[in-house]
Parts: structure tokens; sequence; C-alpha cells
């Protein structure tokens, strides 16, 4: 697969990547990126140097298995703790705040990952067409925390379909920050959702109402014309 991700073709094959991963993530939180080779990923988790790299192209492709793992747990988990509440509000923390809880642990080396996700040209940027699974499920996240609330119904169509992926940039915005943040249990970030959350529900609040729609519709133009263009939008062959 591209970004470097060999297509799991039976149970034992997902099984063998998923054991490497997990052996990576464990040694990289253990020893540190830098310091962890695919040799002695390969080693601790008892499979052949080769077989490693037939599931991960190189030691960075990691971080794509990274987007996926993480990614599908973070869906999981924001889904239950949605489960119930109607307020937009409430569910787009929600979901922010239980990336924050199910990355907690990864933390510590999660500045080493960003010198390589950084990169624009990279395929293992976040905004990049091999990412695009990782990012697809995401979005998706976000567009059933807008479905799933009472204020979807009333938003401009146009609009309601373009929010999950703003959304998600507002997530990048959050992770941005998290990986920065060295305040105990990344308090600071914490509290930058806290604040922000509302404060962009209101805003998208607004946008329903017949007074703000020339805004809206000038907004939606920047956002098809110079955000959206710059996101891998499929996974590339």
């Amino acid at each position: 697969m591209p970004g470097g991700r060999a297509l799991p073709k039976t149970g034992k094959s997902e099984q063998t990547r998923a054991l490497i991963l997990d052996t990576a993530m464990r040694l990289f939180k253990e020893r540190g990126y830098d310091k962890t080779t695919m040799r002695a990923i390969a080693a601790e988790a008892g499979v052949s140097v080769g077989n490693a790299y037939y599931y991960f192209a190189s030691k960075e492709f990691l971080i794509q298995g990274f987007y996926d793992q993480m990614t599908y747990q973070h869906a999981a988990d924001a889904r239950a703790r949605m489960a119930g509440r109607k307020d937009f509000a409430e569910r787009l923390e929600i979901a922010l705040t239980s990336w924050l809880d199910c990355a907690a642990e990864y933390h510590e080396f999660a500045s080493q990952f960003f010198r390589t996700a950084a990169d624009p040209t990279s395929s293992l940027s976040p905004f990049s067409n091999e990412s695009h699974p990782a990012r697809a499920t995401a979005v998706e996240l976000f567009r059933e925390v807008l479905t799933g609330s009472e204020l979807a119904p009333k938003l401009d169509a146009e609009l309601a379909e373009l929010l999950p992926d703003l959304l998600w940039l507002h997530l990048m915005v959050v992770v941005l920050y998290w990986v920065f943040d060295r305040t105990p249990d990344t308090e600071r970030t914490r509290e930058f959702v806290r604040r922000s959350t509302p404060m962009a529900a209101r805003v998208i609040n607004l946008s329903r109402y017949r007074v703000f729609r020339p805004i809206v519709r000038d907004a939606k133009g920047l956002i098809q014309d110079f955000i959206l263009p710059t996101i891998g939008r499929t996974q590339a062959g």
C-alpha cells in the first residue's frame, strides 16, 4: 500500500503487522524514537528484519501505522462518549478531548514524529494523499459530531458539507499545540480546547442567520478555493 504499508492478506499477517507496530510504540516510549532501530523492533517483536521491512518500508513509515491506529482508537472512544449528547459544542469538545486522552501516552516522543510529519512534501504528512485513510476516518467522525447534534438541520447544506473537513483542521491546530505543550497532563492544550470549542460553535451557529449569509458564501468560496485543495483527497495509486 502507499506509505510503505503492506496490505494484510490474512488474519495472521494482520496480527504480525499489529505486533510490529505495538512493539515499535513501546520501544519509542522506552528508548525514544531516534534511538530505536528497525532491527531492534524486529528483535523485540520476534520477527526477522526482512519481515519487519515487508510491513513497514522504514522506521518512518511506522508513523503512518501510528496514524491509522490512533485514528480508529479515537473514533471509537469519541463515539462512545458522545452517545446521547445532542449539543454541538459539547459533542465537539468531547471529540477533541477524546483525542488528547487517546494520544496522552505518546506525548513524550510526539515531537520526534512531528519533525517527519511536518514536511509538506512528505507522504507521512497528515495532509498527504497517503494519509487519506486515517484522515477520512477522522473527517467522518467530525461529520458525526455535526449530524448527531441539534444544530445540523439548521445549517446551510453546503456549509454543513464542508464543516467536517474544517473541524478536522481544527483538530490539527490542537495537535500542533499539544506537540509543544510541556505543562502537566498537557493542561494548557486542554484549556485551549475548553475555551476555543464554544467560540467555534457560536460562529458556526451564527452562520445560519440570513444576515450572515453573504459572509458565509464568501467564507465557503475561500475554503473551497484555498484550503480544501491543499488536503490530499484520495489514497495515492
